[in-house]
C-alpha cells in the first residue's frame, strides 16, 4: 500500500489502529498470524556441498581418476602426490568462496533491538521483533527505526537515511500527505515515511507501523541479496574452458596411446595391458598442469597483498583479475567522489558578521578535542566560522543562548536569543533565503544597516539563484537587536522586522585526486557512471566538474528511469552517465543493463541500498570507512579510504596480475606440451622416457616455483593506456596459442636430444639426462616469459624473485639427482660432469630460440 499518499487518519483506519495504539490482545493475535518483525536467515551451504562443488571440476576428476589408476597399479607415491594436489586445490577453493549469508547477518544486526510503543493508551518498551502492523511507535533522536512507519506526528524529526537511500543529509519528516500524478514517489522523497534500518537523527515523533520483517524496504533488500546469483569471473570461465579442453584432449590421447601400444606390441597379457595402461596414465599426468590451480591462487593472493598496501582490501580472490578487465565503474557520489563533509564554499555578505550569526544560530558544538559534532549542515556552518576566526565556544562564552524557536520544516528557519555583555540581547535567525527575506525590512551592507529595497532584494535573490545553480545548498542569516527579552519566544513574535546579514552556499566538495582518476579511467577505456540518491542538480554539477558528463541530457532521475521499460533502458543505457534520486532496485537495473551490453561492470556503494547491486555486478566494491557491514560483506573488494582514485590503482594492479597469470599459464602449458610431445614420440619409437612421478615432480616443483615468481613481474609500459580487454578474449589471444606450441615443441626436441646422447651409456642415463634437460629447459624458459614480445635483454625492470626461484629450482633438481635415496625413488642416476654440462648446454638453447622467434614476431608486427 502507498501509505505516503494517504492522510494519517486514513492510514489508522486502514490498519485498524488508533492514536492510542493496538490493544495488547490484538498485537498478540497479529504477531501469531504474521510472525515476528525480523529478517529471514540466509540459506547456508554445507561444508560438504562447498567441497563437492570444488571436486566436480573436469580437470580435478581426471586427476582423481589418474590417482585411482596409479594406486591400482601399485604406484602409491604417484597416487599420494596427485591426491595431495586435489585436496590442496579444493581446500583453497572452499576457504576463498564468498559467503553471501554474512551480508544478511550484518543486515539483521542493523535492526533495532527494542522499541517504545503505545498499546492500549500506555507507553511500553517491547522487543522490536514483537512489533506488528498497526503499532504506534514513539521516536526520539538516536533511536533506530524498528520497522517501516507512516509518520503521524513530528517535532522537528529528522532521520538519517544514507544507508537506505543514499541521501547525504538527514531528511526532515512531517505527517503531511504527499501527492503524485502517477502514484509513485521515490523512496528518498517520502518525507512522511520512516524505514527500518535508518535512524532518528534529530527531534522526536510518532509513527504507525505499515510493514514488518521481510515486507519492509530493508526486507526487500535482504530478499534480493539472498537470491542474487554470483556469476563466474572472466578468468574462472577461461580456466573452466581450458580444463574441459584439456580433459577431453587428455582422455583422447590416453585412449589412443593405450590402443596403439597394445596393437603395436601385439601382447595382450595382463602384465602388458597394465604396462600400457600405466604409460597412458603417464601421458595424462604430463598433459594436466597439476600446479596451475595452485599457481593462479597464489599469484592472486600476492596481488591481494599488494592491493591492501594501496588501500584496496580484496575479500574474494577472483575479484583481483576481474578488476583488470572492468569497462564500467558505477560509483556512488557521497564519500567516494566527494569528501563526505559538507563545506561552505561560497558566501554573500560580511564574512565576520555572517560567520558569527551562523555559528551561534546552530546546535552543532565544538568538543573538547576540537572536533565539530552535530548535524552535517550546521557542522559546516560552525567550521566556516572557525575558519574565519569566529570560534563558536568563544562566541557562546561572550553571548550565551538564553532562548530559542527551534527549526521547523513548515517555516524553514530557526531562531536563537543571546545575552550580550552590556545587558542587551541579540537575536539570530537562519533558514531558507526566500523565507528569511520575507521577514526582513533592512540589511547589512558595508558595515551599515540600510533599507531593504526592491533592488537590494533582487540582488540578494540573484546571488541565491547563482549559488543554487552551482548545486550549492544555500542558507540565509538575519539578526535583530533587543533591549529586553520578549515575553514569548513564539516564532510569530520573534521572526519579524529582521536585518538581513548574508548567504552561505555549501556542498560536499569533490576529492581533489578524483579528477585525475576519472581522466585515467577514460584513457584506460573505462567509463565511470555516477549513481546516487542525491538530487539531480547536485549530482549533475559534481559529475560535470569531474568530467563524468558534459551535458544535462546525460543525467537521468529515478522517476524517469521508472518510466523506461527494460528494453528501452537496454537500448539507451550508453546515453547516461549520471543517475540521480535512485532507489535500490534502480541500481540493480542499471548494472544488469550494462551487463547485457557485455560490459564487465563494477559497482561501488556504502549503504544497505547498494548491497543488491554490489552482488549483481561483476565486482562489488564496498566502502571501508562509511560503509555498513552489510555492504562490506556483500562486496568483493573494500576501499579502506573510500576513495574513487583507489579503484583506479586497483584496476592497474588487476591488469598487471592478469598479464602475469597469462604469462604463468603460457609457461605451464608450453612446459606440459613439451612433456606430452616427448612421451608421445618416445612411445612411437618404442622406449620409455619418463615415469609418472618424474612428470609430477617437474609439474609441481620445477615448474610451479618459477610460475609463481612470474606473478611478481612488474607492470609493462602503457598498461593503463590500452583499452580494457574484452571478457570474450581467451587465454590464447594475441598469439599465445602459437607461442605455446613452438615453445613446447622446442623443449621436447631438446629433451629427446639429451636422451639420445645419454642412452649410448645406458637407458637410465638417457632418462636422467632427459629429466635434467627438461627440468632446466623449463626453468630457463621461465625467464623468457617475463614478456611475451619484448626481448628479455631490453627489459628495464628486474624480477629478483624469479631469479631466486630459478636458482632454487636448479639446486633442488641437482639435489634430487645426486642424493642416492631420492635418486633411487625416482629411478635416476648421478650424472658425470660431462653429462650434466651437456644437459645444461641443451637446456640453455631455449633462450636464443625464443628470442629469435620474438624478434621475427616484432618485425612482422611492424
Amino acid at each position: 500500500m502507498q501509505y505516503y499518499l494517504q492522510k494519517p487518519e486514513s492510514v489508522l483506519r486502514e490498519l485498524n489502529s488508533s492514536p492510542e495504539g493496538l490493544s495488547p490482545q490484538k498485537a498478540a493475535e497479529l504477531l501469531e498470524k504474521n510472525g515476528p518483525n525480523k529478517l529471514e536467515d540466509a540459506k547456508k551451504k554445507t561444508l560438504l556441498k562447498r567441497f563437492s562443488e570444488q571436486i566436480l571440476n573436469p580437470m580435478i576428476l581426471v586427476l582423481i581418476a589418474a590417482a585411482v589408476v596409479s594406486g591400482a597399479l601399485g604406484e602409491l607415491t604417484d597416487m599420494a602426490v596427485i591426491l595431495c594436489v586435489v585436496i590442496l586445490n579444493s581446500v583453497l577453493g572452499v576457504v576463498q568462496e564468498s559467503k553471501s549469508e554474512k551480508a544478511i547477518e550484518a543486515l539483521q544486526a542493523m535492526t533495532a533491538s527494542h522499541s517504545k510503543v503505545r498499546r492500549g493508551s500506555e507507553v511500553q518498551t517491547v522487543d522490536s521483533r514483537e512489533l506488528v502492523v498497526g503499532d504506534i511507535v514513539l521516536l526520539e533522536a538516536g533511536d533506530a527505526i524498528p520497522a517501516d512507519l507512516r509518520i503521524l506526528e513530528s517535532a522537528s524529526l529528522k532521520t538519517e537515511e544514507a544507508a537506505l537511500t543514499g541521501e547525504s543529509l538527514p531528511v526532515d519528516k512531517n505527517p503531511g500527505t504527499l501527492s503524485s500524478q502517477d502514484g509513485k514517489v521515490p523512496l528518498g522523497d517520502r518525507v512522511n515515511m520512516a524505514y527500518m534500518g535508518t535512524t532518528a537523527a534529530y527531534g522526536r515523533g510518532t509513527g504507525i507501523v505499515t510493514a514488518t520483517g521481510m515486507n519492509t524496504e530493508m526486507g526487500k533488500i535482504a530478499d534480493t541479496l539472498a537470491h542474487a546469483e554470483e556469476g563466474e569471473t572472466p578468468l574462472q570461465k577461461k580456466l573452466d574452458r581450458l580444463s574441459r579442453t584439456l580433459s577431453i584432449g587428455v582422455l583422447a590421447i590416453c585412449v589412443f596411446i593405450f590402443v596403439f601400444g597394445l596393437l603395436r606390441g601385439g601382447d595382450f597379457s595382463i602384465g602388458a595391458v597394465l604396462d600400457t595402461f600405466l604409460l597412458a596414465v603417464s601421458l595424462a599426468v604430463a598433459a594436466i598442469p597439476e600446479g596451475l590451480a595452485a599457481v593462479v591462487t597464489i599469484v592472486l593472493s600476492i596481488g591481494v597483498t599488494n592491493m591492501s598496501k594501496r588501500n584496496a582490501i580484496v575479500r574474494k580472490l577472483t575479484a583481483v583479475e576481474t578488476l583488470g578487465c572492468t569497462e564500467i565503474v558505477c560509483t556512488d557520489k557521497t564519500g567516494t567522489l566527494t569528501q563526505n563533509k559538507m563545506t561552505v564554499t561560497d558566501t554573500f555578505g560580511d564574512p565576520q558578521s555572517l560567520g558569527q550569526a551562523m555559528a551561534l544560530c546552530s546546535d552543532a558544538q565544538i568538543s573538547s578535542d576540537g572536533e565539530i559534532v552535530g548535524e552535517p549542515t550546521e557542522a559546516a556552518l560552525v567550521a566556516y566560522a572557525q575558519k574565519i576566526g569566529r570560534n563558536k565556544n568563544d562566541l557562546e562564552a561572550a553571548a550565551p543562548r538564553v532562548g530559542e524557536a527551534p527549526f521547523d520544516s513548515s517555516r524553514k528557519m530557526m531562531t536563537t536569543l543571546h545575552a550580550l555583555p552590556d545587558g542587551g540581547y541579540l537575536q539570530y535567525t537562519k533558514g531558507a533565503p526566500d523565507e528569511i527575506l520575507k521577514k526582513c525590512t533592512a540589511a547589512e551592507r558595508n558595515g551599515s544597516v540600510v533599507e531593504l529595497t526592491d533592488a537590494l532584494r533582487e540582488t540578494i535573490m540573484a546571488e541565491n539563484h547563482r549559488m543554487a545553480g552551482n548545486a550549492l545548498r544555500v542558507l540565509a542569516a538575519a539578526r535583530k537587536p533587543l533591549r529586553t527579552l520578549p515575553e514569548t519566544t513564539s516564532p510569530e513574535n520573534l521572526e519579524r522586522d529582521l536585518i538581513f546579514i548574508g548567504l552561505t552556499g555549501m556542498i560536499d566538495p569533490v576529492r581533489p585526486e578524483v579528477r585525475d582518476a576519472v581522466q585515467q579511467c577514460r584513457t584506460a577505456g573505462i567509463r565511470p557512471v555516477m549513481i546516487t540518491g542525491d538530487h539531480r542538480d547536485t549530482a549533475a554539477a559534481i559529475a560535470k566538474e569531474l568530467g563524468i558528463v558534459r551535458s544535462p541530457e546525460e543525467v537521468l532521475s529515478g522517476s524517469e528511469l521508472d518510466d523506461l521499460s527494460d528494453e528501452e533502458l537496454d537500448s539507451r543505457i550508453e546515453n547516461y552517465g549520471v543517475y540521480a534520486r535512485v532507489q535500490p532496485e534502480h541500481k540493480v537495473r542499471i548494472v544488469q543493463a550494462w551487463k547485457k551490453k557485455g560490459k564487465i561492470t563494477a559497482m561501488t556503494g556504502d549503504g544497505v541500498n547498494d548491497a543488491p547491486a554490489l552482488k549483481t555486478a561483476d565486482i562489488g566494491i564496498g566502502m571501508g570507512i562509511t560503509g555498513t557491514d552489510v555492504t562490506k560483506n556483500a562486496a568483493d573488494m573494500v576501499l579502506a579510504d573510500d576513495n574513487f582514485a583507489t579503484i583506479v590503482s586497483a584496476v592497474e594492479e588487476g591488469r598487471r596480475i592478469y598479464d602475469n597469470i597469462r604469462k604463468s599459464v603460457q609457461f605451464l602449458l608450453s612446459s606440459n606440451l613439451s612433456e606430452v610431445i616427448s612421451i608421445f614420440l618416445a612411445t612411437m619409437f618404442g622406449f620409455t622416457l619418463f615415469r609418472p612421478i618424474h612428470i609430477l615432480w617437474i609439474n609441481l616443483i620445477t615448474d610451479s616455483i618459477p610460475a609463481i615468481a612470474l606473478g611478481m613481474e612488474k607492470s609493462e609500459p602503457g598498461i593503463m593506456r590500452r583499452p580494457a580487454r574484452s571478457k570474450e578474449e581467451g587465454l590464447f589471444a594475441g598469439g599465445v596459442g602459437f607461442d605455446v606450441i613452438y615453445q613446447g615443441a622446442a623443449t621436447a626436441l631438446l629433451t629427446l636430444s639429451a636422451y639420445f646422447i645419454g642412452v649410448s651409456d645406458s637407458h637410465e642415463t638417457g632418462m636422467t639426462m632427459a629429466f635434467l634437460t627438461m627440468s632446466l629447459c623449463e626453468i630457463f624458459h621461465s625467464w623468457n616469459m617475463r614478456s611475451q614480445r619484448r626481448s628479455i635483454f631490453a627489459l628495464h625492470t628486474h624480477n629478483h624473485i624469479l631469479l631466486g626461484a630459478i636458482v632454487l629450482s636448479i639446486l633442488i633438481t641437482a639435489v634430487m639427482i645426486y642424493t642416492p635415496a631420492l635418486a633411487g625413488i625416482f629411478s635416476l642416476r648421478a650424472l658425470s660432469a660431462r653429462e650434466y654440462l651437456s644437459s645444461l648446454g641443451l637446456a640453455l638453447l631455449i633462450v636464443p630460440i625464443v628470442e629469435l622467434v620474438k624478434a621475427c614476431e616484432r618485425k612482422l608486427k611492424k
